[in-house]
Order: structure tokens, then C-alpha cells, then sequence
């Protein structure tokens, strides 16, 4: 998994409130009042304690507030928790593709209209390895998931990621990397049609999914697949309420991008907050596109959570762009920003933080 987002960014192969008193992401009014930055980040064992402590001290002096660790390291946990970070497991949720359960389970995969299954034919790339909401077993399995990392002491929150179906239209920047026209939505590329989907469907509305002349166009069909990723959703909230921790994720730039392009209905789960990956480089769109995204994703949540504009720093050519963004986000409604790239989280990058905290 430690090509995450390289998918689209180079396409080598390949993007509650709780109500509790002790955490800020509660009361999107009060938390208006500060401007928090979040990073998302993949701990290296090979880092020494010494080069992790002034990390994370300078991480703290920028006014970073927390980070969303792609894998669990305590060493990594417990140093920045010493430095008063925030520690949150960033969590593959729909995207899973260990190679215990794809030998043992191949029929929790999502299955593509054309009948292609993720576990053995998956979309685009080789890791793309959904799970079928629909099928019995696969949220409970996705809940133990979220349990094993809840249950750590010093894993502070919970951050879902892949939280959706495989793309069935991708950025427009990525059309000429896979020699595609996604003006329309292609079979291969259109999930979920497992056996599952399709009963759990027919049970619900009492469509034959199959009889369905255009599938792709049917309304019916869409609203069932968003409810069905919200019912994932909202079921490992209810988890994080009682180990009283906060529930993030990440998503599709705007509600109605998100539920285009990845079956993605992110206004109707019940989180601490949300951190839509406002990547506008991935869909050719100017810098100022930033604030347009925020606005319609704060309109759309009508203050039941927070959120946190998800910026990815290889799409800004100079720091001056960057906080062009970072003012946008800012003045169009955000609680803050979370920053997407390592090697462009450099001393200048911080500095620049610096002067707008």
C-alpha cells in the first residue's frame, strides 16, 4: 500500500459529530475559530528517535495539528504525541487487498457490470482491491478492522480512506494515461454488480437489477449503492463513539463530484469531521477552484462537521500558489487545511505556515 495516491498522481498504476466535551472537531462553530493543519503521512521505521523528535517539533512550531498515519508504528505515535500532535490511523476501507483475503474470500470483492471481479481482474491498476458493501460478511469485517486500531491507547482517532467504490469516471487529467473516454460510464469501470448488490437491491426495492435496460442510468440504483457505502460508514462511527475517539475521512472534492465519480455520498456519514482531497491539478482546474470546492462542500454540510480543505502540494507551482489555496480554503469556510505530499513538505513549506498562523 506504499503507493497510495501515486496512482493519480503519475499513474505508475494508479486518491459525529460525537458531542464529545474533550474534542474539538464537535462544534464546527467553535472550531472556526482556530485554522488547523493536518498532514498525511507514511512512517518510516528506519527514522531515528532524534530525527522524529525535531520532526515533530517543527512540525508543532508550524501549527500542525494532528497526523494521519498511513501505518501504525508506536515509536512514530508515542514521539509525536510527546510534542502534543494528534494521532490518527489512516485506514484503507473499501480498498483491501491482503493476500490472506483475497485467497480465502474472493467473493467479498466488488464485481463490475461487465462481470469482472476486483479479486481477480481488478480496474485501472493492481491494487485496487474493493470489497462489496452489500455482501453479509464484509462489515463486520470492516468494523474489526476499525476496532483493532480504536482499541490502541495512543491511536487517537480513526481516518477512513478508499471509504467508497472503485472510480467509475477518473479525473480528466488521467483519460489520455489510460487511453480512455469516460464521457460515459464504461462497464468495467461501473461497480458494484456482485450477486450480493443485486439481491440486497431487489430486496430493497423490488428491481431485478438485470431487467434494467440502462443500469448506469438508473436513479434507483445509484441512491442504493450511496446508502450502502453510508451504512459502512456509519456503522464504524457508532464503533468510534464508544471508544470515544473522532471518525475522519478522506474524499472526493465536493458532494456532488464525490458521488459522480466514486458512488461517494460523504454529507450523510456521521463524522468528526471530513477532509475532501481537493487535488485541483487532477482535474485541470485553476488554483482558484479551491475555494469554489470548499464553499460547496460547507453549503452541503450546513455545519454538521467541520471541514478540512485537502490540498496536494506536487500541484502548486511555487509557495505563493500554495497560499493563495490556503487562503481560499480559509475564507470559503474551512476549519483548516491538510496537506498531501512529503517530499514537498520541505523547510520553505513550513515557513510559510509559520507566517499564516
Amino acid at each position: 500500500m506504499s503507493n497510495r495516491r501515486n496512482f493519480i498522481k503519475n499513474s505508475l498504476g494508479g486518491m459525529l459529530a460525537l458531542n464529545l466535551p474533550n474534542l474539538a472537531f464537535a462544534n464546527p462553530q467553535e472550531q472556526r475559530l482556530t485554522f488547523d493543519y493536518w498532514l498525511w503521512n507514511r512512517p518510516n521505521q528506519k527514522d531515528s528517535e532524534s530525527d522524529l523528535k525535531k520532526r515533530y517539533a517543527t512540525f508543532k512550531e508550524a501549527g500542525v495539528r494532528g497526523l494521519f498515519f498511513e501505518d501504525y508504528s508506536p515509536k512514530h505515535f508515542q514521539l509525536a504525541k510527546e510534542f502534543g500532535l494528534e494521532t490518527h490511523r489512516w485506514m484503507w476501507t473499501m480498498n483491501r487487498g491482503e493476500k490472506e483475503l483475497l485467497e480465502k474470500h474472493p467473493e467479498y470483492y466488488a464485481v463490475s457490470r461487465s462481470g469482472k471481479s476486483c479479486a481477480t481482474e481488478p480496474p485501472y491498476v493492481g491494487y485496487y482491491r474493493f470489497l462489496c458493501p452489500s455482501h453479509p460478511d464484509v462489515p463486520k469485517y470492516l468494523e474489526d478492522k476499525a476496532r483493532e486500531q480504536l482499541e490502541k491507547e495512543d491511536v487517537d482517532g480513526l481516518h477512513l480512506d478508499y471509504i467508497r467504490y472503485p472510480d467509475v469516471v477518473l479525473p480528466v487529467n488521467l483519460w489520455d494515461n489510460y487511453q480512455l473516454d469516460q464521457s460515459s460510464e464504461l462497464p468495467d469501470y461501473d461497480f458494484c454488480y456482485s450477486k450480493f448488490s443485486k439481491k440486497a437491491f431487489l430486496d430493497e426495492t423490488g428491481i431485478d437489477i438485470d431487467q434494467v435496460q440502462r443500469p448506469d442510468q438508473s436513479l434507483s440504483w445509484k441512491a442504493f449503492r450511496y446508502r450502502q457505502i453510508n451504512k459502512i460508514v456509519n456503522r464504524i462511527a457508532d464503533v468510534a463513539k464508544e471508544y470515544e475517539k473522532p471518525l475522519t475521512a478522506a474524499v472526493f472534492p465536493t458532494p456532488d463530484l464525490a458521488k459522480r465519480i466514486v458512488r461517494q455520498d460523504w454529507t450523510h456519514w456521521n463524522l468528526s469531521g471530513v477532509f475532501p482531497m481537493i487535488y485541483h491539478g487532477f482535474y485541470k482546474e485553476p488554483v482558484s477552484w479551491i475555494g469554489q470546492a470548499v464553499h460547496e462542500g460547507v453549503d452541503a454540510l450546513n455545519n454538521k462537521f467541520p471541514l478540512y480543505a485537502g490540498l496536494y502540494l506536487p500541484d502548486f507551482k511555487d509557495l505563493a500558489e500554495l497560499k493563495t489555496g490556503i487562503k481560499l480554503a480559509k475564507s470559503n469556510g474551512a476549519a483548516g487545511v491538510s496537506l498531501f505530499g512529503e517530499q514537498e513538505f520541505d523547510n520553505e513549506t513550513i515557513e510559510l505556515l509559520k507566517s499564516l498562523k
